[in-house]
């Protein structure tokens, strides 16, 4: 898309502009993710899941028709900005399931964002420009002639419609029996210091109800379980939002620039592969090995893993023909089942770390933080990228090399990170460990 918009003088240049549409939809949701966190505290999970479900309807089809680099950008950072149900989702997933099954209620959302990660750029690298792929079925005087990104967009948005539909079938997890039952023994306090003094004062009843506001409320910003878990899963974010958006750039370069050479269909099958493999991994393997060892040491070891499994792409790059093929599907699918697992791990923590009336708000700063870390991730990932495949001939870390010492050097401090002192878990989660 960006190359059709016609903006980067040199084919290196794509990949810095391409980071920049990227980080838009999360810098959008990082300024407006606590806030619908709140909401959803207040308001229950339901609205904010319809709402967010309908705004992808919206925003995803004008991306489709961006005509210009900053009609992407802007269409991204609105639907970042007003989609918000990603936090609440997690504190819904917390919420239906007993203790036993909370791995898997935050496995599924992990593996629905790792799978979305994977599955949502195959759909565009089969479905985008197709009139120039499917000539037969679609003219380039046609509407996806006219506008080549629109059909994967549409089919995003009509799946996302579905969802909206399903989600009015959804019970709402949040109840407020606990406040109705404290305004009750409020009223009857009322009454009762109202016939003990034979009088009626104005001022009482107002004195009463706005006493439970001046208690003071815990302050998630000084829990330190929650705080430390979500640091540490945004460092994680930001590996692994720079990784998705250098695979797919590095992929597509061609083998001058120490890339694949391979096409918009081809990154596609590659990531189709490796979404189907991330289900079934996380919904049948993850839970088992998580109640084995606990949620942090699947997140150890999983980072252990990663690093020398990214010091291999660029020699994965030395491979044609089925080799290739082979190999690097199966680093593709290994390496996104461990980030997966990372995440859950690290989730499955913060839900811990606070009770459920505080636990959309919770999920908000974590999503916000997330967030930023995400809006920084594409944009490093394009921009490092385009860097690195203007030094091919360096003497240290030439081309694609030093791109992924650098990913290897995020995933490096995160994993120190989840050590003591400064990743301290919650009471049940440790205990559980």
């Amino acid at each position: 898309m960006v190359r059709d918009f016609h903006v980067a003088k040199r084919e290196e240049d794509i990949s810095y502009y391409a980071g920049y549409v990227g980080s838009s939809f999360m810098l959008g949701r990082a300024l407006t993710s606590l806030l619908w966190g709140v909401v959803s505290d207040k308001y229950g999970r339901k609205p904010v899941i319809l709402f967010g479900s309908m705004t992808v309807v919206i925003f995803n089809t004008l991306f489709g028709v961006s005509v210009n680099l900053w009609m992407a950008i802007s269409s991204r950072f609105l639907l970042g900005s007003l989609c918000g149900m990603l936090g609440p989702l997690r504190a819904y997933a917390s919420e239906i399931c007993r203790k036993e099954h909370q791995a898997l209620g935050m496995s599924v959302i992990s593996t629905s964002w790792g799978i979305g990660l994977v599955i949502g750029p195959a759909v565009g690298g089969f479905l985008a420009q197709p009139a120039e792929k499917y000539p037969n079925i679609f003219s380039k005087e046609s509407l996806f002639g006219r506008f080549p990104y629109l059909l994967p967009c549409i089919v995003i948005s009509a799946y996302a419609l579905l969802a909206f539909i399903i989600s009015f079938w959804l019970p709402e997890t949040l109840h407020r029996h606990h406040d109705e039952d404290t305004e009750e023994e409020e009223e009857a306090a009322l009454v009762g210091l109202q016939n003990s003094s034979n009088k009626s004062s104005p001022s009482l009843k107002h004195s009463v109800s706005t006493l439970k506001f001046c208690i003071p409320q815990p302050s998630l910003l000084r829990n330190w379980p929650l705080m430390s878990s979500v640091l540490v899963y945004c460092v994680f974010q930001l590996h692994d939002m720079a990784y998705t958006e250098i695979f797919s750039l590095w992929a597509n370069s061609s083998r001058r620039l120490g890339g694949l050479g391979f096409n918009t269909d081809d990154v596609g099958e590659v990531l189709a592969i490796s979404g189907s493999g991330l289900l079934i991994f996380q919904l049948c393997l993850y839970p088992w090995v998580e109640s084995i060892i606990g949620p942090i040491m699947v997140s150890r070891i999983s980072a252990v893993i990663t690093i020398p499994l990214l010091s291999s792409y660029p020699f994965i790059a030395k491979l044609s023909g089925m080799a290739l093929f082979i190999v690097l599907n199966c680093a593709s699918l290994f390496k996104n089942a461990l980030s997966v697992s990372i995440t859950t791990g690290l989730l499955v923590i913060q839900n811990s770390a606070v009770s459920q009336e505080h636990r959309g708000a919770a999920n908000g700063i974590s999503m916000s933080l997330m967030s930023l870390a995400k809006a920084v991730g594409p944009a490093a990932g394009g921009t490092l990228l385009s860097w690195a495949q203007s030094r091919l001939d360096a003497s240290f870390l030439p081309g694609v090399h030093v791109v992924f010492f650098l990913l290897n050097v995020v995933e490096f401090v995160g994993l120190a990170m989840t050590f003591k002192p400064f990743l301290t878990l919650p009471p049940a989660v440790a205990a559980d460990s």
